[in-house]
């Protein structure tokens, strides 16, 4: 073992003598060149991005991904072309089984894996939605196809790069198995998370553009990945929630299949007044609203429940029916300034809560007796 060791040692203390210095230098001249080159068209382009343009915009994002194209894959095929005369390109830095792998295989390899990626984003950004729109792919179908897309492109690449480099693929087994062990022994967590992942992308208990309640937070589902669920607030706050949790916990999802959602609106007015009068108000306001509100439904109808007799108060409920869980808070809103408006039109009374203090005499022994101790 030593002997091979030392072998290899003195191989490449020999490729170290026999390198053309003079050949990386240059190959460094030519890299700080593109970067350059690079600063000063992004320094042109910077007024682009800072522009409230919406074509302007687009440009400069437009030609931040060719300069990064052009600088990764610019760099990389020069290193191929100029030095692929170089002994030290195809020394071998690892051997797996009976395969040598040298510098100029895993460049091949990063190269396929790195442009399989962009490929792949390319397709999902720009090629993609042009299909969806053509049949009419709600949000989180579209997200899902492009997830299964770019997974499916990016394991063929993989697979391409390795029996490019000259791994055979059974020997991957082996690999398998170091994984497992892996997982069991302390992975378990993220293992199962992707899995998660994998099953919500299919399943879609939720999908990308649902109105989720997790832990009394309402929030929409941005994006699925790979181990945890992106959850934006009301707030304009993100929750990163594993994914495992929406399939071992309780998870409200409003949008899941009948978007539809019923609103209940509570009510109180002070006792001794006109309790069909107060129905029949609460009635009119909620087709008041369906008529200025794309989201009212009258079908079903509204409906107001007399909850019963309370402390201070006559208390009723009105449900409103609406199409679309995100636009709760306004329809409450709305809703609230009717009721209050129309109520006082009508003289009707909102009380608030009050409570009543009674007084018992106390016989006048019973005081002689307190004040003596």
């Amino acid at each position: 073992m030593n002997k091979e060791i030392d072998k290899m040692t003195t191989e490449w203390y020999q490729v170290i003598e026999q390198f053309d210095w003079l050949n990386l230098l240059i190959f460094l001249v030519y890299v700080a060149l593109i970067f350059l080159i690079r600063m000063i068209i992004l320094s042109f382009t910077k007024r682009m991005k800072n522009s409230d343009n919406k074509l302007l915009f687009q440009m400069d994002s437009l030609v931040r991904y060719i300069l990064n194209w052009i600088t990764t894959y610019g760099i990389l095929l020069f290193m191929l072309f100029y030095f692929s005369n170089s002994s030290w390109m195809f020394r071998e830095i690892v051997s797996v089984g009976n395969v040598k792998v040298t510098f100029f295989l895993l460049i091949i390899a990063i190269l396929i894996i790195s442009i399989a990626n962009r490929s792949s984003n390319i397709m999902t950004k720009y090629l993609l939605p042009t299909i969806y729109q053509r049949y009419n792919l709600d949000r989180g179908l579209q997200f899902t196809f492009d997830k299964i897309f770019h997974y499916s492109i990016m394991v063929l690449a993989i697979l391409i790069s390795l029996t490019t480099v000259g791994i055979d693929l059974s020997a991957l087994t082996v690999f398998a198995g170091i994984i497992g062990v892996g997982i069991g022994f302390g992975l378990q967590n993220i293992a199962s998370n992707f899995i998660s992942g994998i099953i919500l992308l299919f399943e879609r208990p939720i999908k990308v553009g649902d109105r989720v309640i997790v832990n009394d937070v309402i929030g929409d589902v941005e994006k699925i990945n790979m181990r945890a669920t992106i959850i934006k607030t009301l707030d304009n706050e993100h929750i990163i929630v594993p994914n495992s949790y929406f399939l071992e916990e309780q998870v409200v999802n409003r949008s899941y299949s009948d978007p539809r959602l019923r609103l209940v609106i509570p009510v109180g007015v002070a006792y001794g007044s006109d309790v069909e009068q107060v129905r029949n108000l609460l009635l009119k306001i909620a087709e008041e609203e369906e008529i200025e509100s794309d989201t009212v439904l009258l079908e079903p109808k509204p409906f107001v429940n007399f909850v019963g007799f309370g402390s201070s108060s006559l208390d009723f409920e009105l449900y409103v029916w609406i199409t679309n869980p995100d636009k709760v808070i306004l329809i409450k809103s709305n809703l609230h300034f009717r009721i209050y408006k129309t109520l006082q039109e009508h003289e009707i009374e909102i009380p608030f809560p009050q409570q009543d203090l009674h007084l018992r005499s106390i016989d006048e022994e019973v005081v002689n007796v307190l004040k003596k101790h």
